[in-house]
Parts: C-alpha cells; sequence; structure tokens
C-alpha cells in the first residue's frame, strides 16, 4: 500500500476521533503520530522532534507571558475599567468584545477570554443581562483578536514556523496586522451592531444564579437521640448513604461550621444542613435516621401554644391584641424557627461557581473518580449543562467541558485547587491592583521581546522563550504558576501532529490533494482557489482543533502554490485566518466551549451569529490577503 494512501487512512482517523471526542485531542494527536511511526511514515529518530520545535515553544512561552500579564495585573486593570460602562447593552458589547480583541492580540486568546469571563459574568448579574447575549460576542472577539499578530493564535505560529521551514523566512510579529486587524475590525462592528440580535436570549436559566438556586434545595436535618448517624463523622455518613451528598454546614448550637471543614462527630442537637431533593432527603431519613424538617405535630401544638399566650395576654390586660403586630410576631417566631421563607440562609458557605475547561482533569469522570473532598478538599454542590441544572444523582454525572459546576471549599485554597482541576471560576474577580511595580515590569519585559523580534535580534522562539524566564526569574510569576500556564494538552496536540504533517507532505499526500484540487479547479481563477481553500480550512477546524487543522492545511497550501507558480505568502496566510475562525460550532476552539454552559448555549446556537461572521471574514480577508501579500 503507498504512503500516502496509508496517511490518508490514519488521518481520517484522527479526524473521526476528533469530531467524535469520546477521546482527548493530546491523546488522539499522540496516537496518529505513534500510528505512523509503526507504518514506517515517520522515522522513529524524528518521532518526538515536535517537542523541540520553534512553534511548540513559541507556544508554551506565550502562555507563560499571559499568566504574567494575569499575575501582575495588567488585565485586572483595563476589566476595572470594563465595569464602569453602566447598563446599556450596546456599551457593554463594545467594552467587552474590543477588549477581549485587543487582549488576544498580545495574549493566549483562551486566556484573554477566560481573564474577562467573569466580567462579563458580573456586568450580567449587576445590570440584569441575559449572560447569552455577552458571552458568544465575548468568545467570538477573543477569536478575531488572535488573528492581528503572531502571538495571538496557535495557528499564526505554527504558519510562520512552517514558511521558515520553506523559505527559510518566517512571519514576523506583525507580519499578521494587515489582513488580522482588518478582519478583526469588520467582526467587531458585524457582533456588536447586528450579530448579538441572532443569539439566543435565554434569560431564565441561562443565569447562573438561575441554574444554581440553591436556596430552594437546601434542607436542615436533624440529628436526634435516636439517629443512627450518632456519633459518624460526615464521611462515615456519607460511606453510608453510598452517595456524594453535600452537607455545606454543620450548626451546633450557636455555632456553624462548614461541611468541607468539619472533621468531628456528630451529637444530639446537630443540624445539618443539606442540599438534597427528594430522594436524597429518603435516604437520610431510611439509612441515617435524620429527620427532615420538624414534625408536624410539633408544629401545629407550638403554633397552638402561641396563639394561647396571645389569648392569655388579651384576658390579661383586657385589651385587644394590635392584629397587625400579632400577625407579624407570629411570622417572627415562624421565620426564627424554620428560617426565611425566601430560603436558607446562604451565607459564608464559601461557594463558588467554575466552568469545565476542556484540558480539565475532571473531563469523563465522575465526583468519585476524582476523589473531589478527599484530593481537593471540596464538596460538588451541583451542576448544570447547557443553561439547566443536571437533576440526576451526582455521584453518576461524568462531567464535560463547558459544564458550569457549583463548589465549596476552603478559601485559603480554592484558587489553587480550582487551577488543579482545570476549572475556570466564574464568581467575581478579586482585583489585583496593588502590584503597579510588577505590573510594569511585566510589560517592559514583553516590549523588550518584540523590539528583539522586529529587529531580529532573536529568532521568535528565543525572543518569547527569553522573556518567559526572565519572567519567572523576576518574580512577576512564581515558578510553579509557570508550569501549570503551560498548557499540556495543546503542546502535546502540537508536538504530535507536527511531524505528522511532515509525513503528509513527504509521502506526497499533500501534493496528491493539491492536484486533485487543481484538476478541479484548473481554469478558475486562483483567487477562487484560495476561497475553496479558506472554506476548507475553516469547515475542518469548525470540527477539529484549529492548531490541527494548520498543521495539515499548510502543506496542502503550499503545494497548491507551487501548482499555480505563485507565491506561497498568500496561501499560507488564507490557512491561518481560516484556521483561527471556528464560529459554526462549540467544539471547533476552547473560547466556544467555556462559554456554553456559562451562556446557556446549546450546540446548534452557534451557527446563527457564526455563519454570517464567517463570511463576512472571507469575504473581507481574501481581498486583503491579495492586496498586502500578492500573488
Amino acid at each position: 500500500m503507498a504512503d500516502h494512501t496509508l496517511v490518508f487512512i490514519v488521518l481520517g482517523l484522527t479526524l473521526a476521533a476528533f469530531v467524535w471526542g469520546r477521546f482527548r485531542y493530546d491523546l488522539v494527536a499522540l496516537s496518529a503520530l505513534l500510528a505512523c511511526v509503526i507504518l514506517g511514515l515517520v522515522p522513529g529518530q524524528e518521532a518526538f522532534y515536535g517537542f523541540g520545535h520553534p512553534a511548540v515553544i513559541t507556544v508554551a512561552a506565550v502562555l507563560v507571558l499571559s499568566r504574567g500579564f494575569e499575575r501582575s495585573g495588567v488585565v485586572d486593570v483595563i476589566a476595572e475599567q470594563v465595569l464602569k460602562v453602566g447598563d446599556r447593552l450596546f456599551l457593554q458589547l463594545v467594552a467587552l468584545t474590543a477588549t477581549v480583541v485587543v487582549l488576544s492580540g498580545f495574549m493566549n486568546n483562551v486566556g484573554a477570554l477566560a481573564l474577562l469571563l467573569p466580567v462579563a459574568m458580573r456586568l450580567a448579574r449587576e445590570h440584569n443581562t441575559s449572560p447569552s447575549l455577552l458571552l458568544m460576542p465575548l468568545a467570538f472577539g477573543s477569536l478575531l483578536g488572535g488573528l492581528m499578530t503572531l502571538i495571538g493564535t496557535p495557528p499564526n505560529i505554527i504558519i510562520a514556523s512552517y514558511r521558515g521551514s520553506v523559505t527559510g523566512e518566517t512571519f514576523g510579529m506583525f507580519s499578521f496586522f494587515p489582513v488580522g486587524a482588518s478582519v478583526a475590525l469588520a467582526g467587531l462592528a458585524f457582533i456588536v451592531l447586528l450579530g448579538w440580535r441572532l443569539v439566543p436570549q435565554r434569560a431564565s436559566n441561562a443565569s447562573t444564579e438561575g441554574m444554581f438556586d440553591i436556596s430552594h434545595y437546601l434542607v436542615e436535618v436533624r440529628v436526634d437521640e435516636e439517629a443512627k448517624a450518632l456519633g459518624w463523622t460526615l464521611r462515615e455518613l456519607q460511606r453510608e448513604l453510598e452517595e456524594t451528598l453535600p452537607v455545606l454546614a454543620v450548626l451546633r448550637g450557636e455555632q456553624r461550621y462548614a461541611g468541607h471543614a468539619f472533621l468531628g462527630a456528630l451529637k444530639e442537637g446537630d443540624v445539618l444542613l443539606v442540599e438534597a431533593g427528594p430522594e436524597e432527603m429518603k435516604l437520610l431519613e431510611d439509612k441515617a435516621g435524620l429527620r427532615v424538617g420538624i414534625d408536624p405535630q410539633e408544629e401545629t401544638i407550638e403554633e397552638e401554644r402561641v396563639e394561647a399566650e396571645e389569648g392569655g395576654q388579651m384576658q390579661r390586660d383586657g385589651s385587644l391584641p394590635d392584629a397587625e403586630s400579632g400577625q407579624e410576631e407570629k411570622k417572627e417566631k415562624k421565620e426564627k424557627k424554620h428560617g426565611a421563607s425566601d430560603g436558607l440562609d446562604t451565607e459564608g458557605l464559601e461557594l463558588v461557581e467554575a466552568v469545565v475547561r476542556n484540558d480539565s482533569v475532571m473531563v469523563n469522570r465522575t465526583v468519585t473518580q476524582l476523589r473531589l473532598h478527599n484530593q481537593y478538599g471540596m464538596h460538588l454542590v451541583a451542576v448544570a449543562r447547557d443553561g439547566s441544572r443536571l437533576r440526576q444523582r451526582l455521584r453518576d454525572i461524568r462531567f464535560r467541558p463547558g459544564d458550569v459546576v457549583l463548589l465549596q471549599g476552603g478559601e485559603s485554597n480554592l484558587s489553587d485547587s480550582l487551577a488543579t482541576l482545570g476549572c475556570l471560576p466564574l464568581a467575581r474577580r478579586n482585583f489585583t491592583l496593588g502590584q503597579p511595580r510588577m505590573l510594569l515590569v511585566s510589560i517592559g519585559i514583553f516590549a523588550l521581546a518584540i523590539v528583539a523580534m522586529l529587529l531580529d535580534i532573536l529568532p521568535n522562539a528565543v525572543a518569547l522563550a527569553l522573556a518567559a524566564l526572565v519572567t519567572l526569574l523576576v518574580g512577576v510569576l512564581p515558578l510553579r504558576d509557570g508550569y501549570q500556564a503551560i498548557d499540556g494538552p495543546v503542546i502535546v496536540l502540537l508536538a504530535a501532529m507536527i511531524p505528522v504533517g511532515t509525513a503528509l507532505e513527504t509521502s506526497g499526500g499533500a501534493a496528491l490533494i493539491a492536484e486533485s484540487l487543481l484538476d478541479l479547479g484548473g481554469t478558475w481563477p486562483t483567487v477562487l482557489i484560495l476561497v475553496l481553500l479558506f472554506v476548507t480550512t475553516m469547515m475542518l477546524s469548525d470540527v477539529i482543533n484549529n492548531a490541527a487543522a494548520a498543521v495539515l492545511m499548510a502543506p496542502i497550501a503550499v503545494s497548491l502554490a507551487s501548482g499555480f507558480e505563485a507565491s506561497i505568502d498568500p496561501f499560507l496566510m488564507t490557512v491561518a485566518i481560516s484556521a483561527s475562525c471556528a464560529f459554526l460550532t462549540p467544539i471547533g476552539h476552547q473560547s466556544n466551549t467555556l462559554v456554553m454552559g456559562p451562556g446557556g448555549y446549546r450546540f446548534g446556537d452557534y451557527w446563527r451569529m457564526g455563519l454570517p461572521l464567517e463570511l463576512i471574514v472571507m469575504v473581507v480577508a481574501i481581498p486583503m490577503i491579495l492586496l498586502v501579500w500578492p500573488l
């Protein structure tokens, strides 16, 4: 069997696995690489050279620098200004989308979205705006902003490095700016003027407050003298129930203890504040002997006693009690005994909402497998998917990217635990404005790296890697945070797919595809071939990772350019722009996935705004590419 046929089979299976989504894309890419090695398509000694490829080093360095911007407070200064825009939806859209466009040009676009996502959620809550109207424009804006510079998005880095391997000269830091900025401005104008109107508005269940109105699900259960749970710890209670039932607090007399931190044994008279539905409440009563609420007979006796006391007071002083004050007094006493009518007090429970990232360790695992409480000291309280709270038992839920989870944990380690789990917090941000020295240092380090790149003092990968190293050495970013900033799955994906892309070229597969396209459109003007290349790459990036799409389409673009005896630059630039324009699905890019849960979107919602946006991007990009990079 010919080598190019084997490459096509491997790539076909790889693309099918990417689309299926059952396995993480880094594992799929690594499987494709090893398959190519076993089949003799990639030499064994060159199997892992992708891990030292300039594109991979550059992506890792950019991720570290992006985290440094976050840590030093650069982005927080900007976010603080965004929060001042007021309650006009148009101004909110302009401020959020324009800000993420600019930030995405100079830092990882997923990182820029992650930093502004909590700001958008806060704006939505404070001004009673549906998050669905803000989050999809924010996600799409992050993709558009990444088009403007070399470091804005991985496809730009990949294409620049590939050009260097073909011609000996890479694209520079701002080589993408004329085309990318034009596309970003056109896309921004469309989003804020018309595009947001095409997004479904789901005000009732898309807000996280609507998804997690836990006060309506909290119940108090009492430990009495006959309870089986008397003397148990909370861990023993969970084990007996065989259920990951979140105990949010333990009330003992006047003291209130957070459930995740309570390690003692239950005593008579303790009250547990539990997030439970009817099935869990029955479990508590049957297996632990815990009383749910107050016995109706006792409640009737108590009310009769209160009424008798009021009647006795009237007879003793010979006057009728004021009807209104009597009702208020009864209401006060009832609320004091049972809690406010609107729900139990949840203040101080240290609850945090977070969205599960694509690369999270939680994906495809259950809370039991994660050992969430033992390993991370956190309780899972609730899970929402597609904007609605899941009603199934917590222990049976397998997490997916984009799920919104409600967690309880200690304030001191909450941030570290969420980072380790791969979750992005949606709660209100604490602005770190008190570090002006580090703020200026981080900007200065980045500026020097840009100058070194522009003046060709250092190669792009070396300049950015040096900037990342200095960021760690001077303390802008702790070393631990630097390692956490490097997105392992993305690095593995790139490192594995680069040799696979090379195999597509060396086996003659890329040339064969290019010849087929040339036969199909041999009499077409070159501009139509660019349109075909643009559409093909864009459709591919809608279903697989955009970096993988760029790796696969770059050799095909160069082969097409050779067939037309034209410059490779417009063809490579076409791939770079189109690979980053995954607007039709939530799986094409991490930014789209991250907003799916908080925005309450469904799979079919993205094309409503995404399809016209992709058409606008293509209509603007092709003429600009031909103008700046002539054939």
